[in-house]
């Protein structure tokens, strides 16, 4: 069951799980670009499309209810739909951060309370969770990503240590900078502020979604708990275990020459 799979990381995650042999119940809002995914996915697996909403809690509880109908079990719960919002802490409207985590952590907790219960009833079951790069460096302009990001990998990694002696394990994804729809639909604080950020991305090296796909399946054979994904990622973790003061400090110079 993987959720924002009509685009980006949850389409590779899609392609990627059907062809390792897997059945797919695919999650989105968007009902037209998830069946575009679902053309791209192989015609042997069994594959069902669900358009739901993550924030809203009595939908995510029905989808259960249609997923087990439809499939009869679940082994993987892949909670990767994901928005964002950008601007200073202070220009980003209180509503827009709601927004925000209703999708981002609110969606997850929703989908682990909706669908543990089932995983625990298999044979032997996984969860991930993406978060992000983001889920552990605190960057300028996304107070509000960043905190969904840090609770998602909270959630998980204290989800992991209570099912440490059951079947399901538990894995928190951290992307660095992946070449998906997230930056381009995030809701911007001002028009050029939505500019700068499309021109970063512009010269940014993005990394395609494919290659978050393939790390999230080793990490799930393995069992990890936490799967880093592109080399800014493993040097941006790196960098705030050595020194996270000074990484701060070095990325509020960074961000304040771009105002």
């Amino acid at each position: 069951m993987v959720t924002g799979a009509a685009s980006g990381i949850g389409r590779a995650l899609a392609v990627a799980l059907e062809r390792a042999g897997a059945h797919l119940a695919l999650v989105d809002v968007n009902e037209q670009a998830l069946a575009v995914t679902r053309e791209l996915v192989g015609q042997a697996a069994r594959v069902t499309l669900h358009r739901v909403d993550v924030s809203d809690e009595a939908a995510m509880h029905r989808l259960a209810d249609d997923v087990l109908a439809a499939h009869g079990h679940v082994e993987l719960l892949v909670n990767n739909a994901g928005v964002a919002v950008v601007g200073t802490f202070d220009e980003q409207p209180t509503e827009e951060m709601r927004w925000l985590m209703g999708i981002n952590f609110w969606g997850v907790v929703y989908g682990c309370k909706a669908f543990l219960p089932h995983l625990l009833r298999a044979d032997e079951g996984h969860i991930v969770n993406v978060s992000s790069i983001f889920g552990i460096v605190g960057t300028p302009m996304h107070s509000s990503y960043c905190a969904s990001k840090f609770a998602v990998r909270g959630l998980s990694e204290s989800l992991r240590a209570e099912l440490a002696s059951t079947t399901v394990g538990v894995t928190s994804v951290h992307p660095g900078g992946i070449a998906t729809n997230i930056a381009r639909d995030g809701r911007y604080q001002g028009e050029a502020r939505h500019k700068r950020e499309r021109a970063v991305a512009t010269f940014a090296k993005l990394w395609p979604p494919e290659r978050v796909a393939a790390a999230t399946l080793r990490g799930v054979r393995r069992n990890a708990q936490r799967v880093l994904v592109a080399p800014e990622a493993h040097l941006l973790d790196a960098l705030q275990r050595v020194s996270p003061e000074l990484l701060g400090l070095t990325l509020g110079k960074s961000w304040r020459r771009l105002l």
